[in-house]
């Protein structure tokens, strides 16, 4: 099956490896009967995965019933998933089917399944293991013949840790996993989502497309995306609702995506170790960088303060010359020393002046310049070595006009 054919019966936008592997393996487990179990953020997709699977499955002309557990109460969960009995509690007016009674023979999605209640979790192990399920307030013992699909945006190993799911079954629901890759990690697609969207919402209002400018566009394939596909998606139907210029400005831009400036260098976000080539696209990987080697020569700084200072006497607290230089070279400027007698300094005054000599861009420039040295000037193995992408060094380079 053609993965393009399969994104464009979906409606699904993107070309990243990582996308096209998740959808490669629905379609390919999609005419077994296993279990699957869908991973991904909020906002990324996920409920199209099921989909997939079952309309390429022999249950395809059965029933398909997606059902979002976070949303339905506790005391009532059980009766939805499996039906109830007449008296069973307060309300039970009449005998009630429940979802995997009405899905037999087709395909039940359970989003949001790390919801689900502990009992309600032991309820539905013995579906996947047998088969069978009993309906709320009844001892009849009933049978279904249901594919299970789940989904979840938690992380199921600390749940399960936590004493918040079942262990023995995540590994029933796990028998063929499936991650869907966060937006952050699919920059290429960014741009891309946006226009689709544009269009079809310049379609829906009856109004022209809207544009981006390079830098507008800069800024939006940049931004980390913490709501993923969806925030994307609400921001592109804002911006083509309430802009009445079409041609939409980085200033523009900037009104609708929180706290930006902020998000240029946010804390370092660790993606998956296992993947190819790490997550991160912008200047953050530099900064994490710079500030680890910034922490090493910061605890060997300490270590000469101390020794210096035990080398004066009480009644000279002055540093000698070739002291001081020792002591400045650590400072990891290009600045000359300045060789005039000073008090030595305490340990929490050196951190501090250490931290506020070089700004950002500085040490963005000075992390590049020594990769690229040790590198040989070769920009590709430079930026393996900074953890981010060429195209990102590319651009750094360009920037600060490094030679």
């Amino acid at each position: 099956m053609d993965i393009q054919a399969v994104k464009q019966r979906f409606s699904i936008i993107g070309n990243a490896p990582e996308l096209n592997r998740a959808i490669d393996i629905a379609v390919q487990v999609a005419p077994t009967d296993l279990s699957v179990l869908i991973t991904g953020e909020s906002g990324v997709g996920k409920e199209s995965f099921p989909q997939i699977i079952h309309q390429f499955s022999h249950r395809k002309h059965g029933a398909y019933i997606a059902v979002n557990c976070g949303a339905i109460p506790e005391g009532t969960i059980d009766s939805e998933l499996f039906g109830h009995e007449k008296g069973s509690f307060t309300g039970a007016l009449a005998d009630r089917k429940g979802y995997f009674e009405v899905a037999d023979g087709g395909t039940i999605f359970l989003d949001e399944v790390g919801e689900l209640p502990l009992p309600t979790q032991a309820r539905l192990l013995r579906v996947l293991e047998t088969g069978e399920f009993i309906r709320v307030g009844s001892s009849k013992v009933m049978k279904t013949n249901v594919r299970i699909v789940a989904a979840t945006n938690i992380h199921m190993t600390e749940a399960i840790q936590n004493h918040r799911f079942r262990e023995d079954l995540y590994y029933r629901l796990n028998t063929v996993p499936i991650s869907v890759p966060p937006l952050r990690d699919r920059p290429e697609d960014i741009h891309r989502l946006f226009r689709k969207f544009a269009v079809d919402f310049a379609e829906k209002y009856r109004m022209p497309v809207i544009q981006l400018s390079e830098e507008a566009r800069q800024m939006l394939i940049s931004y980390r995306w913490p709501g993923n596909v969806r925030q994307l998606k609400n921001i592109t139907e804002q911006i083509s609702i309430i802009e009445q210029q079409r041609d939409i400005s980085a200033e523009v831009m900037q009104n609708y995506l929180p706290d930006y400036q902020y998000d240029k260098h946010p804390m370092l976000y660790r993606g998956n170790p296992s993947s190819e080539e790490h997550s991160f696209k912008n200047e953050r990987e530099i900064l994490y960088q710079v500030l680890f080697d910034m922490k090493k020569d910061m605890n060997e700084l300490k270590l000469l303060v101390n020794d210096i200072m035990k080398k004066q006497s009480k009644d000279s607290p002055i540093l000698h010359d070739t002291d001081f230089k020792s002591f400045s070279a650590l400072m990891h400027t290009e600045k000359p020393v300045k060789e005039t007698h000073t008090h030595a300094p305490n340990i929490q005054d050196t951190e501090a002046y250490v931290e506020e000599s070089l700004s950002l861009e500085e040490m963005e420039k000075e992390a590049i310049r020594k990769a690229l040295e040790r590198n040989s000037g070769k920009r590709k193995l430079a930026a393996n070595e900074l953890n981010i992408s060429e195209r990102t060094l590319y651009r750094k380079i360009k920037e600060y006009n490094i030679d």
